[in-house]
């Protein structure tokens, strides 16, 4: 069995390019999340830094979204990168978006 048998998202990425990663400003320091790796939406938000634009593509994102990624701060990633499931709606939204099939 491949990595990517037993977690669909280590081929995938769609997610970390369809969505706004945004979360309370305190988290990415909890988190110990690089400052390089996250910008700020106003005085309460921060973001994951490339997730902001009209064509979001997180910062910590490495690879080929479809084919093989990973993320450079998977340990550290903030609440709403915790909360897409592999095949939950918003996994679904973010796969059509990049014209990948549906999982499961």
């Amino acid at each position: 069995m491949s990595p990517a048998d037993s977690n669909p998202c280590l081929d995938c990425g769609a997610c970390c390019a369809t969505f706004r990663v945004s979360f309370y400003w305190s988290e990415a320091e909890a988190l110990g999340l690089p400052t390089e790796l996250t910008e700020q939406v106003n005085a309460w938000f921060a973001c994951m830094r490339g997730t902001q634009g009209t064509q979001p593509h997180c910062a910590a994102l490495v690879g080929t979204v479809g084919r093989a990624v990973s993320c450079k701060a998977y340990d550290r990633r903030p609440s709403p990168c915790r909360e897409v499931e592999a095949g939950d709606e918003q996994c679904l939204k973010a796969r059509a978006r990049h014209g990948l099939p549906d999982i499961f």
